[in-house]
Formats: structure tokens, C-alpha cells, sequence
């Protein structure tokens, strides 16, 4: 009887130990999120921040095309690669490929996938069906507006490759103080999910897009002698 008594209270023991340990690295990774979940109704109202609703199913987003000439004269007009753009258009349904790789000289998408957009901080909180864009330090949000494609960095996420992003605009010009940068994370799925949602929590503020379909535009990029544009935008 003795022995039971001891054999019950080691797993009662063991088990303490493991909902500590799980506690502990439950609060670890969640610790930026956990306190979102409180105040997510509570928006600050004078944040310079850009609210866009819409990812409508049945929308039309602006063809690309139409965005990829406008970037190839940018493009032209301020010595950048004429030969591929980024173009990344928070428009379309977080479960449908919105970020693409524009090949100029084939008109056609090269690349494309998905691509998180950042949840937001208290004051800056985005949904799946709400984007709130910002340029300020620590919102955790997506910026909108052209960029120079940077230097090629190590990454702790995804396959461990980062490129710097500079913003060009008054919308994104703190991209580079903000830690912004492009990188991949492995919970990305690599094909489309539509009609679900891509789950919010993969950025905060950069473009986050799969695994393999980073190992692609890294080798792209590797190529170039002169700067990529990368362009965020939404409806206009």
C-alpha cells in the first residue's frame, strides 16, 4: 500500500512539473499577444495609423499588370533592377497569394504565395478582415508604400535569410529603425488556403512569407547588381 501511495504522489509531482513547464512556455511564446486579447476594443483614436477594410471574397483587386507598369517606371526613374519588382498587395484575401514577384521583361508573375501581414500592437490591432496600417515605432503593423530590397542578413525565423527593407515614402520611412525586413517563417503554409484566413500572429509589421518560396526569391535576389522595389499597397 506504501508503494502506491509513493508510486501516486511521484506522478502527482510529474505532473505539477509539466503544467509548470507549459505554463512557463506557454506565457513565453505569448507574450507579446496575451495582452492584445484585453484591450483589442480599444483602439487609440488619435494613432496615425490607416484602417483598411474590405478582403471581400468577391472583390476585385487592382490588377496587377496595371501596379506593375506603374513600378517599372518608378523603377526606371530611380535606378532600381528592371527586371523584377516585388509587389505585395494587402487588397486580396489573407488566404490567397498576394505576394508576387514580377517578372518585367516576360509581363507575368514569377513568384508568388502568401504573405502575413503584422497583427498590430494595443491601439493598432489588425484582423483578417481589417488591416491597420502605421509607420510608428512598435505598432507591429504592415506600412504601405515603395521600398529598396536591402542587404541580405541572417534571420533567426524561417530558413534563416532576412532582407533589409527601406522605406521610400512618408507612409514607410521608419521600416529600417522599425527592424521591418522581409523573411519567412515555417508555420507560412506554401499553397493558398482560401476560403480560411491566414492565422494572424506570424508579424509584426514585416512580410512574412513561406519557407520555400524564400529560398526561391533569395535566389533571385542574389542575382541582382542593382536594388529591388518592393511595393505594399491596398485599394486606392
Amino acid at each position: 500500500m506504501l508503494s502506491v501511495k509513493r508510486l501516486i504522489k511521484w506522478l502527482l509531482l510529474g505532473l505539477f512539473i509539466l503544467l509548470l513547464l507549459a505554463g512557463i512556455g506557454g506565457g513565453i511564446y505569448f507574450k507579446d499577444r496575451l495582452w492584445l486579447i484585453a484591450k483589442y476594443f480599444e483602439r487609440g483614436k488619435d494613432s496615425p495609423i490607416e484602417i483598411a477594410k474590405g478582403q471581400d471574397p468577391e472583390f476585385s483587386p487592382i490588377d496587377l499588370a496595371v501596379r506593375a507598369d506603374e513600378a517599372y517606371e518608378y523603377a526606371k526613374a530611380n535606378d532600381f533592377d528592371l527586371e523584377h519588382a516585388v509587389l505585395i498587395d494587402f487588397g486580396r484575401h489573407s488566404g490567397k497569394n498576394r505576394f508576387f514577384v514580377w517578372n518585367f521583361k516576360e509581363n507575368r508573375v514569377e513568384i508568388e504565395s502568401l504573405v502575413a501581414h503584422g497583427y498590430g500592437n494595443t491601439g493598432y490591432e489588425s484582423s483578417n478582415q481589417e488591416i491597420i496600417f502605421s509607420n510608428e515605432p512598435n505598432s507591429y503593423t504592415s506600412s504601405l508604400g515603395k521600398y529598396k530590397l536591402g542587404a541580405r542578413s541572417w534571420s533567426n525565423w524561417g530558413i534563416n535569410i532576412h532582407y533589409k527593407m527601406h522605406g521610400l515614402e512618408p507612409t514607410n520611412d521608419k521600416a529600417f529603425e522599425r527592424y521591418i525586413v522581409l523573411h519567412s517563417y515555417q508555420k507560412i503554409p506554401n499553397e493558398e488556403v482560401y476560403p480560411a484566413y491566414l492565422p494572424m500572429g506570424f508579424s509584426q509589421g514585416c512580410p512574412v512569407i513561406d519557407d520555400e518560396t524564400m529560398r526561391e526569391v533569395d535566389a533571385l535576389l542574389q542575382t541582382k547588381t542593382k536594388p529591388v522595389l518592393m511595393w505594399i499597397y491596398y485599394l486606392e
